[in-house]
């Protein structure tokens, strides 16, 4: 692969009927094998391994293999890369069709399996590429938190964001290869984290339900590029609508980052709290 895909692929991809209501199946229930995307479409078994084979090319979507299943998941990242990159050079108005389209790809899927997966390609090198998901200095940037642990397989991790440090012996490095494969448990979202993002006690209490959920990195060399899957696991429904909004946001900052020295422009969105789909204090005085 000599340059990163373009958009090219994906406009093309786009344009096949059949291509796009593979998309709206995967949008309707994610993490499909391809006996479950024939089933639910009238297209023959090899019609759909070709289409698919496009989409995956185009990095419309992405693979995990669970056992011997091999289950495919939208990926968000080309439409949030044409999004990021070049939405604001037009008028709204002319590009609404692309922002609904890229809202429906970033909607989560079935909680049973990988909720979340998103595949995108870096400009780097592993190596780099590992330092910017470990060391402060990188994370605090395109991120806005920092990690205390030295990253060997079950050390605990103290993670420092929204000005609150969060510690909990459940937080833990779960696997560690260098410039090859990273995975941890997900924080605690202790009351001193949501009293800084203004998040009711009932909010809370409803994340602090669900099981406690993990991310992992997977870095592929291929050439020039580096390709960062990242998977979060183990989602409850709350968290899940947290990350799969924040994680496009976070992912295109790091490739920025990487790719030109410099982030991404200020999100002029919503707070924090708006965005992650929580309730705030706010709120309840409305």
């Amino acid at each position: 692969m000599a340059a990163y895909l373009g958009m090219d692929e994906v406009f093309r991809a786009l344009a096949d009927p059949s291509r796009r209501l593979l998309l709206d199946s995967l949008n309707t229930r994610n993490g499909q094998t391809l006996r479950e995307l024939c089933s639910g479409l009238e297209m023959t078994r090899q019609s759909v391994s070709k289409h698919l084979a496009i989409l995956e090319a185009a990095n419309l979507v992405t693979t995990v293999r669970r056992g011997r299943e091999k289950l495919h998941y939208l990926n968000a990242a080309p439409i949030n890369e044409i999004s990021e990159r070049w939405i604001t050079r037009y008028e709204q108005e002319r590009v609404r069709a692309l922002a609904d389209l890229k809202r429906a790809l970033e909607e989560d899927g079935t909680v049973d399996k990988p909720s979340f997966v998103y595949t995108t390609y870096i400009q780097t090198t592993p190596e780099r590429l590992w330092q910017a998901l470990t060391e402060p200095a990188f994370t605090e940037r395109y991120w806005g938190a920092t990690f205390q642990t030295d990253w060997k397989a079950g050390s605990t991790m103290i993670w420092d964001q929204f000005g609150v440090t969060i510690a909990d012996p459940e937080q833990v490095v779960l696997e560690s290869e260098p410039y090859r494969r990273l995975s941890y448990s997900w924080h605690t979202f202790t009351p001193e984290l949501a009293e800084s993002l203004n998040v009711t006690e009932e909010a809370r209490e409803s994340i602090a339900a669900e099981q406690r959920s993990k991310v992992t990195f997977d870095i592929e060399p291929l050439g020039d590029l580096v390709k960062l899957t990242v998977v979060h696991d183990d989602l409850g429904s709350v968290v899940a609508s947290m990350v799969s909004q924040g994680w496009p946001r976070i992912l295109s900052n790091l490739k920025t980052l990487l790719e030109t020295g410099e982030t991404l422009p200020a999100n002029p969105e919503a707070p924090v709290p708006v965005v992650l789909g929580l309730t705030t204090r706010a709120d309840d005085n409305k």
